[in-house]
């Protein structure tokens, strides 16, 4: 479907390969035309910038233990964070902790509703006086019935399920996890003209993404054994109304082992086997990754070396390529809590059509899969804590690409997104700080702000990613009666283009304030109300795609 007038198409996408990123059911897509596109798929890989969520990590102990024997696991895929604001349209769900509660009542219903036709329902159960054994479930529902455009056109609807069975000894925890999530939405970024239309069909423009997920994993959980491990694997099956699917499996082994009391040798490797079908495209694509390193410890410094080994196979795409990278970081305590630290990585950032679709889900069909290489990653920084419960964390972080990824509006239909990689070299350099504060278990507070400077070789902007995002977040418990969270969200710079109108626009920038209040009426009851997008600013995260204006929810909790 056209959405918006036709003018001229820039020379830079003139390429089948981009055509093909066209609406259901018409698409006719050529092997050979991916290798057209303007994005340059390089056969090396990974790309790598710190996530978002991880700027202020925790301050390492300044006296070398048994504790730092134990390794902290993460098992999600590394990402790329750049510039990816999180925000996700919608009615937020109010804090699911009470403060300081009688921990016998551990399972829990939550029930509410809220502006624009929003229901929310929220429920867990756990077993837990099993020897050894414990078993939890948890369900959860959130949904709008009318969005901020063309009333149900716009409504969505999010549903998680979820069961987890751990099994625990002095020497191992073993658990395994099966989840399914439902989520269900419209791609309501078309024109009033398209929408007023009589052969405009409301069922066309329905999406639905179904995820299915199950995992094992098996860790050491004794902290006196020299050898800390940690193996988990699982299968993730993702399929969309249109009968596009994502099979993935994913395996991850991290393992520590204590060399004198200042040195310990560690280990992390990755196997990821993943293949995608949608229409005529099939991808076949691995990734493997063993990650050896050595760290030495003391009360003033702390140093790990090694080195990062990534092999890349794309099927479709001809691609078999194996890299290294340098792993190299210094942390210096001249006094107190106070340190210093630089460093320098690289990696393989492993992108899949889940992954995308976790950034925006408005994805056109066909989308090109590529992983993306961080060359080198330059970086430093100081953190700390100050006293009196202030601590802080700045780090200026200069990073190589190759297929830096953006989104951007497809052609002819504007109404969905297609990925627009860099396949040149593309330099990022990212200025980050946090200042935060707590006042024992009663009040915290965090503010943070992230700078972007985007050096593109072949793309003329960073589409949907911003210049500048900051966060301010807040809890307060008063007489644990009253658990209040507050939080600011800031993004400025996106731009995105209509390369039907062939016209470039840069988003308003985004205040985005939501404040979430649990009251606690008793030990098994509490009430709560939430209120998201306090200014009411109807903002586009996307172009084209206007958010809710202010909208709450409310309702009550009982405990069990």
């Amino acid at each position: 479907m056209t959405v918006r007038p036709l003018h001229t198409l820039p020379l830079l996408f003139v390429s089948a390969a981009v055509l093909a990123q066209q609406p259901r059911p018409t698409r006719p897509v050529k092997e050979g035309e991916i290798d057209n596109q303007e994005i340059t798929v390089e056969k090396s890989r990974k790309i790598e910038l710190p996530p978002a969520n991880r700027l202020f990590n925790k301050i390492p102990s300044v006296k070398p233990s048994t504790e730092q024997r134990k390794l902290t696991y993460e098992f999600e895929d590394r990402k790329l964070t750049v510039g990816d604001p999180r925000i996700t349209p919608g009615v937020l769900a109010p804090a699911t902790t009470a403060p300081d509660e009688n921990p016998a009542y551990d399972n829990y219903v939550k029930l509410g509703a809220g502006n624009y036709s929003s229901f929310f329902g929220e429920g867990f159960v756990g077993l837990n006086n099993l020897s050894n054994l414990s078993l939890e479930a948890s369900a959860r529902h959130l949904s709008s019935g009318i969005g901020p455009v063309d009333g149900k056109n716009s409504a969505q609807a999010d549903t998680r399920l979820n069961v987890t069975g751990k099994y625990l000894t002095d020497a191992f925890k073993f658990q395994a996890d099966l989840g399914f999530d439902r989520n269900a939405y419209g791609f309501y970024g078309y024109s009033r003209e398209y929408a007023a239309r009589p052969d405009f069909n409301p069922d066309r423009i329905r999406q639905r993404l179904n995820t299915l997920n199950f995992r094992l994993g098996i860790e050491n959980a004794n902290a006196e054994n020299a050898i800390d491990y940690s193996l988990k694997t699982g299968i993730t099956s993702l399929r969309d109304r249109f009968n596009a699917a994502e099979t993935d499996w994913g395996t991850n082994f991290n393992a520590s082992l204590g060399i004198t009391d200042n040195v310990f040798a560690l280990v992390a490797a990755d196997a990821y086997v993943t293949q995608r079908s949608d229409g005529p495209i099939v991808d076949n694509r691995n990734l493997f990754r063993v990650k050896p390193t050595f760290k030495y410890s003391s009360s003033f410094l702390t140093v790990t070396a090694g080195i990062n080994a990534v092999n890349e196979t794309d099927k479709r795409q001809s691609i078999n390529s194996t890299r290294a990278f340098p792993v190299l970081d210094i942390d210096v305590v001249p006094t107190g809590n106070i340190h210093f630290f630089a460093g320098v990585d690289g990696d393989i950032n492993r992108n899949t059509l889940r992954s995308f679709l976790t950034e925006n889900r408005w994805l056109a069909p066909e989308v090109l899969l590529a992983n993306t290489v961080k060359s080198l990653d330059i970086y430093g920084g100081s953190k700390g804590n100050l006293g009196g419960g202030f601590s802080y964390e700045g780090k200026v972080s200069y990073a190589s690409y190759r297929n830096f990824s953006t989104f951007n509006n497809s052609i002819p239909d504007t109404t969905k997104f297609f990925i627009l990689y860099d396949g040149g070299v593309s330099r990022v350099l990212t200025i980050s700080a946090q200042l935060a504060y707590a006042q024992k278990d009663k009040f915290r507070s965090s503010l943070r702000g992230d700078f972007f400077r985007y050096g593109l070789e072949r793309l003329d902007e960073a589409w949907g990613r911003p210049r500048v995002a900051a966060t301010w977040t807040n809890s307060y418990v008063l007489n644990k009666k009253l658990f209040i969270t507050a939080d600011l969200y800031f993004y400025e710079g996106i731009k995105n283009k209509n390369f039907t109108s062939n016209l470039t626009y840069t988003l308003k920038p985004i205040y985005d304030a939501n404040v979430k209040i649990d009251y606690f009426l008793g030990k098994q009851v509490s009430a709560f109300v939430a209120l998201n997008n306090i200014f009411g600013q109807q903002y586009q995260r996307y172009l084209y795609y206007q958010v809710q204006g202010l909208n709450f929810l409310g309702g009550i909790s009982y405990s069990f």
